[in-house]
């Protein structure tokens, strides 16, 4: 029997060593590389020829506009903010990688997709973490239809791959792929080599057979996937399911998406009968106090094909300690502090004996540049203890000489603005419409020192 070659991975960046070392040279990160024992070449043999090729069976050569263009069709789940987020539905022979914190809903969510889909197409849901008795419980509690999907409980890739051989499933559920393990492997369950051994094996067969192949993920303690850089090459979609224990929201937003954009959002609210869909997420994230408040402010991010309205509050008082505090949740900490040395520099503002709280309400996370103008209003509204006006709405990025930049889609959302009630906002000179918006007056600022003083003005 031939000896398995053994590799060493960084699981960060995916780059391949001879041997293991400390520190990854590609990346920079420490203790990141992991062993990784390949398979002999006697164990691929066996597994037959029918698995060689990766992204499908092999083909002839061919030109690139002999190519077709015909449009994959697309299968819907039944809740459009899933399909929105997957780029339109599901497309045949698609690998998709769900991931998430425990409790977080992943398993949820994928078994209410499956069991609407399991009425129309075959479907098959293989568990390695949990019983078929608890599957079971959990979706007589959800009220779903459960007669026509079809259940395993394996963790074997080899068991699971003869089933689905014989069942001929349209959509194949993993749940979860670090328990799944390949025979060949010597190493435990959930190693490097393991997890990309199995993801690898269940690809090939999801792209040659024409399956929808859904596979769960974990997530480390920093929040990214377990494994990320070692998965990511070989599927098509990567979505990650995020919310905090203490709110009833959650938010599945597109890593990685071969048939659709990146970065999409979709909301869902976590109810008794599981998770239901939020079709307009500016509502949830703009429940605001009746009367206004210093330091809040709505402002217009967009995510990934549309705009979304969110409440970002600032609070400033003045620092206890020799050291002020800059704190920023649900925004880059780095660019707060950036921002801070713009309103001192081109506002005169002087906040460095001041303690810089920031919040984004409802737990988005906003990683644009429109958030930037917002944001200090926001901080000036909190540290000259006056309240913007309630039917305000604010967007655009900030400068390091002070100029405010125009952001991307800024009619869009302007309109949006307007749709939910908002009469007055303050955007880039750039981003003013070509035509007046009903019911909306729109103020338009190109330096930092201007956008004060229209602030004082309201």
């Amino acid at each position: 029997m031939a000896k398995a070659k053994t590799a060493y991975v960084c699981t960060e960046c995916g780059a391949d060593y001879s041997k293991w070392q400390g520190q990854c040279t590609a990346c920079q990160a420490w203790n990141t590389i992991s062993e990784v024992r390949g398979v002999s070449s006697n164990a691929k043999g066996a597994r037959g020829a029918r698995f060689e090729g990766f992204a499908g069976s092999l083909s002839e050569v061919q030109s690139l506009d002999e190519v077709s263009l015909a449009e994959q069709p697309r299968i819907s789940s039944g809740m459009q903010e899933f399909d929105r987020v997957l780029g339109g539905g599901l497309v045949e022979g698609s690998a998709v990688l769900m991931g998430g914190h425990p409790g977080a809903g992943k398993s949820t969510l994928l078994l209410q997709a499956v069991c609407h889909l399991a009425e129309s197409v075959p479907a098959l849901y293989v568990t390695g973490e949990e019983s078929l008795q608890q599957v079971a419980m959990r979706a007589k509690r959800l009220g779903l239809p459960t007669r026509d999907l079809k259940m395993l409980s394996e963790t074997s890739v080899e068991r699971v791959m003869q089933v689905a051989e014989a069942e001929k499933p349209k959509i194949l559920v993993v749940d979860s792929i670090q328990v799944m393990h390949v025979a060949d492997i010597e190493s435990a369950p959930g190693s490097v080599s393991q997890v990309r051994e199995s993801a690898a094996f269940l690809t090939r067969f999801a792209k040659q057979t024409g399956t929808i192949l859904f596979l769960v993920g974990h997530v480390t303690k920093d929040g990214s996937l377990a494994g990320p850089k070692v998965l990511e090459h070989m599927i098509d979609c990567s979505i990650l399911l995020e919310g905090s224990s203490d709110s009833r929201y959650r938010t599945l937003r597109g890593i990685k998406n071969r048939f659709g954009a990146v970065n999409e959002l979709g909301v869902f609210a976590m109810l008794e009968q599981g998770l239901k869909e939020v079709k307009n997420p500016s509502a949830i994230f703009l429940n605001r106090g009746e009367e206004a408040a210093p330091g809040s402010v709505v402002m217009v991010v967009w995510e990934g094909t549309r705009p979304m309205l969110v409440e970002i509050q600032a609070l400033v008082d003045m620092a206890q300690g020799g050291y002020p505090r800059r704190v920023a949740v649900g925004l880059d900490q780095n660019r707060l502090a950036m921002l801070l040395a713009v309103l001192h520099r081109h506002g005169g503002m002087h906040v460095s004996d001041q303690d810089v709280f920031v919040n984004v309400v409802g737990g988005v996370k906003v990683n644009e540049t429109s958030a930037d103008l917002a944001l200090l209003a926001a901080i000036v509204s909190s540290f000259r203890d006056r309240a913007l006006p309630q039917d305000l709405v604010i967007f655009g990025e900030v400068g390091l000489s002070g100029e405010i930049r125009p952001v991307p889609s800024g009619q869009e959302r302007i309109y949006e603005a307007a749709k939910h009630g908002f009469t007055r906002a303050l955007v880039p000179k750039a981003n003013v419409p070509r035509k007046p918006v009903e019911g909306m007056k729109v103020v338009p600022v190109a330096k930092l020192s201007d956008a004060l003083a229209a602030l004082e003005e309201f």
